[in-house]
């Protein structure tokens, strides 16, 4: 293993609630989430100090059920709920990995995990614990985005890491149009001025109003966390410009 130092210290990393599902129609695949497992616990070994937030749109997505006809507050409630079972089930593989795993709430749910609480997550992620974010803000009407930039502003993270299955941000869909231009760098106010939604506006917005820089990039590329990392220049990157 390379002994690069690293670039960034403590990142907090965004994942789709889809990307545990891998090829499956629902749910998660064990596969999947034991190989991001992997790749996570080999980037906290490195030395990085790692808060996780996972979304829940492979179980409940309150969005849509909300465009079904459910109550958006019922339907966000549920969905906070399905990324405390993710965030459980990824804590379950990261110890499986040989990593110490934290699952924190924003919602009480006492008997199967903590209580979101700042400076704790702080301490455990110093103590060289993975410290999970589940339950979103714990409001409805926000996304997982949101969450992801709210916990990377609280946390004082050195980078935000979005892993999708795309290596950046396209100027279009790439898999509907293969002439779509990737960026190699986004200024917040382009991506906000663009409507380029690869996250939440209000997330790009907490970001910038806090400096926490922005990389998109694709999980599915091996090793593709560490070399990020240590200063490889991966997908598409967004801070003040």
């Amino acid at each position: 293993m390379s002994t690069q130092p690293l670039k960034y210290r403590r990142i907090l990393l965004k994942l789709s609630g889809e990307a545990l599902m891998g090829h499956e129609d629902y749910g998660i695949d064990p596969k999947v989430i034991q190989a991001m497992a992997k790749d996570i616990v080999e980037a906290q070994r490195a030395g990085a100090q790692i808060g996780l937030v996972i979304g829940g749109g492979n179980i409940f997505r309150g969005a849509g059920l909300a465009e079904a006809g459910m109550d958006r507050v019922t339907g966000d409630h549920m969905g906070m709920l399905a990324t405390v079972i993710n965030a459980l089930a990824m804590a379950d593989a990261l110890e499986k990995e040989g990593g110490f795993a934290r699952v924190m709430s924003a919602i009480k749910i006492n008997e199967v995990c903590e209580d979101y609480i700042r400076r704790r997550a702080i301490r455990h992620m110093e103590k060289g614990r993975i410290a999970l974010f589940a339950a979103g803000t714990g409001n409805p009407f926000f996304t997982t985005d949101s969450a992801a930039g709210l916990r990377a502003s609280e946390i004082g993270a050195d980078l935000l890491l979005k892993a999708t299955k795309v290596d950046g941000i396209y100027d279009s869909d790439p898999k509907k149009n293969p002439n779509a231009k990737r960026f190699e760098h986004l200024s917040y106010d382009e991506v906000i001025a663009r409507n380029l939604q690869v996250m939440d506006t209000a997330a790009f917005a907490l970001c910038r109003d806090n400096k926490v820089p922005v990389r998109i990039y694709d999980m599915m590329q091996p090793g593709a966390l560490m070399r990020i990392l240590r200063g490889e220049s991966l997908g598409t990157l967004v801070d003040a410009g």
